[in-house]
């Protein structure tokens, strides 16, 4: 399933649940590689759509290039058979071309292109940096409009335009407005890919805006209710979504909310809550504490 051609990735992935398994680290938060294939494999055994290696969620944002470069690669050979693998490209123009071309030579399937690290940039300046990415790699890309890189509705469709292998917004603002005119300009031109923490939250009503996936955080430890729930928003099952919902996703949010940083920390709890170790986070982000890691256990246990 390595190396799909664009518009068959696109295809793949708007048709089901995303997600960004989290990567896992030992004792010395050095990357454990056997810890981070037992996840994959089970990870990958459930009708998910696309993983997106050492993404937000798989703390891409801690790891080194080579480590990237590891963790994508690892990923492609534990599942990339069953599964679409999604790499980042991260930081700077240069950095992220870098970084595509890797992923490519790595066997992925197509590329997540993150905000440009630290630094503003004007809409035409995104546009040279989004476009001198695609133009490196031959995969898919999609491009996350979030942070510092928000990108408008004039900006996504010159890119449409220009870029043949671009094949999605992930969007991680969620501003109404500007999803409703990006839809509007851009048409299914591109697929649309929900980015927001937890995404869950706002599945229901950006589904009405063309968001017709998103990328799943609780799929990391609760895979069955989180394709329960994505049916369920499919379906425009409004019951079954708002039980799903105050039965588990705001308590949820209720604990992730204590602390910058706990969108990530959060989902390792859960796996360790479920039973499967999801182990520490790496600095600068912060663990959750024992009470709220019992807390996380209970909930989980609920609709486990």
């Amino acid at each position: 399933m390595t190396m799909l051609p664009p518009d068959a990735l696109a295809d793949r992935l708007k048709s089901g649940l995303l997600s960004f398994p989290v990567t896992h680290f030992d004792a010395d938060l050095q990357f454990d590689e056997p810890r981070y294939r037992e996840h994959l494999a089970w990870q990958s055994s459930f009708d998910v759509a696309g993983l997106f290696a050492a993404g937000g969620t798989g703390e891409g944002f801690s790891l080194t290039p080579a480590e990237i470069d590891r963790v994508v690669r690892v990923a492609v050979d534990e599942v990339a058979d069953r599964v679409p693998v999604i790499a980042p490209a991260t930081g700077g123009t240069a950095v992220s071309i870098a970084q595509a071309q890797a992923a490519q030579a790595a066997g992925a399937s197509g590329l997540l292109l993150f905000p440009p690290y630290l630094t503003e940039a004007s809409q035409a300046g995104l546009i040279e940096h989004v476009s001198a990415v695609c133009r490196a790699t031959d995969l898919g890309v999609i491009v996350y409009s979030r942070a510092n890189a928000v990108l408008s509705d004039s900006t996504v469709a010159a890119l449409a335009d220009r870029n043949p292998n671009l094949i999605g917004l992930k969007d991680g603002v969620g501003d109404i407005e500007q999803m409703t005119r990006t839809y509007a300009k851009v048409g299914d031109r591109l697929i649309y890919v929900g980015g927001l923490p937890t995404a869950e939250t706002f599945a229901l009503p950006l589904l009405q805006l063309g968001v017709s996936t998103y990328s799943s955080a609780l799929y990391n430890f609760l895979p069955e209710f989180a394709l329960r729930f994505y049916a369920a928003v499919r379906a425009q099952d409004r019951t079954a979504v708002y039980g799903m919902l105050s039965d588990f996703v705001l308590p949820y949010l209720d604990i992730r909310d204590r602390a910058r940083g706990y969108a990530v920390s959060i989902v390792k709890a859960g796996l360790t809550a479920a039973g499967r170790d999801g182990g520490r986070v790496r600095p600068p982000l912060t663990d959750l504490t024992e009470a709220e890691l019992a807390e996380l256990t209970t909930l989980v246990q609920k609709v486990a």
